[in-house]
């Protein structure tokens, strides 16, 4: 089992890619790509942090 220090990590590495996502999808022409990399690596942390 991972460690609580290293959910805490996934975490915020999850909260600070919702924010790089949230703030180009507040741009006027959002980078589709940017966006769909965003989403990918959110999702990618959030199965590891069900696995926990």
């Amino acid at each position: 089992m991972l460690s609580s220090s290293h959910a805490n990590a996934l975490e915020s590495k999850h909260a600070s890619l919702e924010a790089r996502l949230h703030e180009e999808m507040n741009r006027p022409q959002p980078d589709a790509a940017t966006v769909q990399q965003l989403k990918r690596a959110k999702l990618k942390i959030k199965e590891e942090l069900n696995a926990i």
